[in-house]
């Protein structure tokens, strides 16, 4: 079976291994031997020398309770060295609302060791970027803005040092990449280590690079009060869960925000208090998927034994979850702490609108008539690539629901054209949907290949980079078109505006939102407080005020405000103020 020449050489080989066996075995016997002696010697020093109770100190007094609340410390730094004292921070936030509510997290964390507050980059001496890495442009504009960092610290004088930080989803993406790359980075701190902030500025101090990224299946910052960025604005963002479980191919957020955790509904409602208490207006809940929202936090919710309801033809690609809060509860409640305080949530997956939060946007007048359904496309086929785990099918019949439901919904949507393997005829059902829906606002993106996701492991990137561009322009054209057509038919109508400030394109305008989150333009000018009063008073940032609805843009209603009013008195002021137009 083997030739003579390999038969002879294995049992030269095997000769060989016999004879360093036996010189191992001699080795052996002697270390043996050697180990015996020092284990006699070893064994009567024991023997006569201290015993444990010499190493045990005697209790001088009781012992202290381990107090599980206690935070712990690093040994190689004290409490001086993370107090920011008189050191000045700026927060340079990109992408989305998640972004501006993290700002909020990182900013309460960092005031409460003592940092101020920088009003200008050039007046800080911590510059830390809230970082988006959902697209390649987004992440584009960070690296462009990491330069011209590097350019402002090598201005910087010795006793004047400027650290760099980055935070957020790009931090956790390419945290090599920034420390090894891009010199001018100090620190990196993912998503769900803001905790940590005081720590790695600290570390930075040494001149050392500073880094946390490591994802958390249970932070949610519950105990974390936000500060707030913008005190001027009568509206705020409340974070109510972190990370997504849906897995879509083409999403980076659940490698960068991990899995889905939410908080509990008592932290929620306290932060929503407190809003209202400084006289916030609006708030708008906020989380990656919002509508997926569980709160487990209390023993009564995970003993409940009710599935998660989903929209009529969507399903997930993990197991239907049991227990918990859900998403309509949340919202019951939220909704009844302040009847004057208008409620938006942002962003949903359709799969998770069950009859029961649709009839509570249909029935409490404070939550707004406006819901963000995501088609991606309009392909059934594009769709199964992207695993979002329904059909165009599916999707129509739902929006078709809402609007039985719902009559007077303003419905807004993402779409993403070129995705892999997407055809002109892909596209064009992408094309025929808009126009079937027509939605009152739309976010349109050219498919951007990340990283780590389904797709770059199971897909190729393979519509050309101007065929992208130019379906992107035919999908703008397309809801352009159907903005306008939605716009045009409110003229005339009196909506319920809530004012935000000063308009920036005209100093004599005033700017606000109507329900369904449309801008809309008045002139800054006094109104009475009730239609066809005689006692004026001027708007302020803050006030209800309605308007009747006199021209429209795709993207901008303009008006002129009628009166006054509150969240509660509006329907019958807009029958009022409907009967003075009509009469006019």
């Amino acid at each position: 079976m083997y030739s003579t020449c390999f038969r002879t050489n294995l049992l030269a080989s095997l000769r060989q291994c016999r004879s360093k066996l036996k010189i191992l075995q001699g080795h052996l016997r002697t270390s043996c031997d050697v180990s015996d002696k020092t284990s006699t010697n070893s064994s009567s020093k024991l023997k006569n020398g201290p015993s444990l109770q010499d190493f045990l100190k005697s209790p001088t007094g009781e012992l202290r309770p381990v107090k599980f609340d206690e935070q712990d410390t690093v040994p190689y730094l004290n409490q001086d060295d993370v107090w920011g004292g008189s050191r000045k921070v700026y927060f340079e936030t990109y992408g989305c609302q998640m972004n501006v509510s993290d700002t909020e997290i990182a900013w309460a964390v960092l005031k409460d060791s003592g940092y101020q507050r920088a009003e200008s980059v050039h007046d800080a001496d911590v510059v830390l970027a809230v970082t988006c890495a959902i697209r390649e442009n987004a992440e584009q504009k960070i690296w462009t803005r990491l330069q011209q960092f590097r350019a402002m610290k090598s201005r910087r004088t010795r006793d004047r040092p400027l650290k760099v930080g980055v935070l957020g989803c790009m931090a956790e993406r390419l945290k090599k990449d920034l420390l090894e790359k891009e010199k001018s980075v100090d620190l990196i701190a993912g998503p769900d280590a803001y905790r940590d902030l005081p720590r790695l500025l600290a570390v930075t101090q040494s001149g050392q690079q500073a880094a946390n990224v490591m994802l958390s299946l249970d932070e949610t910052y519950a105990d974390v009060m936000p500060v707030r960025m913008n005190t001027g604005s009568p509206t705020a963002f409340v974070s109510i869960m972190r990370g997504c479980d849906n897995m879509c191919s083409y999403c980076i957020v659940p490698f960068t925000r991990g899995r889905e955790r939410s908080r509990p509904i008592h932290s929620i409602l306290e932060e929503v208090r407190a809003l209202s208490g400084q006289g916030i207006k609006e708030v708008t809940l906020l989380g990656q998927n919002v509508n997926s929202y569980r709160d487990m936090s209390e023993q009564t919710h995970q003993l409940a034994d009710s599935p998660t309801n989903l929209s009529a033809g969507f399903g997930t690609i993990y197991r239907k979850k049991k227990g918990g809060l859900r998403f309509s509860a949340l919202l019951d409640k939220v909704s009844q702490v302040d009847p004057e305080m208008r409620i938006r949530f942002v962003s949903p997956h359709p799969k998770d609108f069950p009859d029961e939060v649709l009839q509570l946007l249909r029935d409490r007048q404070n939550i707004c008539s406006q819901l963000h359904l995501p088609a991606q496309s309009g392909s059934t086929q594009v769709l199964q690539r992207m695993r979002r785990n329904h059909t165009r099918e599916a999707y129509l019949e739902l929006v078709q629901h809402v609007r039985d439901v719902i009559p007077d919904v303003a419905l807004s949507s993402d779409f993403i054209v070129g995705f892999c393997g997407e055809t002109e005829d892909d596209h064009h059902q992408t094309l025929s949907l808009a126009r079937q829906v027509r939605y009152d606002y739309a976010y349109l993106f050219a498919y951007s290949m990340r990283k780590k996701t389904h797709a770059y492991h199971k897909h190729a990137d393979d519509v050309p980079a101007d065929v992208k561009q130019r379906r992107l322009a035919e999908l703008i054209d397309v809801c352009r078109q159907g903005m306008a057509e939605a716009n045009a038919e409110k003229v005339g109508q009196v909506h319920l505006v809530l004012v935000e400030g000063v308009s920036k394109k005209s100093p004599s305008d005033l700017a606000g939102r109507n329900d369904g989150n449309t801008k809309v333009i008045i002139p800054n000018m006094d109104i009475p407080g009730e239609v066809g009063g005689q006692k004026c008073s001027p708007i302020k940032t803050g006030d209800y005020v309605a308007v009747k609805i006199k021209s429209y843009t795709s993207q901008v209603l303009k008006g002129i405000p009628l009166a006054h009013t509150t969240l509660q008195r509006f329907p019958n002021m807009a029958v009022q103020g409907q009967r003075a137009v009509n009469s006019a």
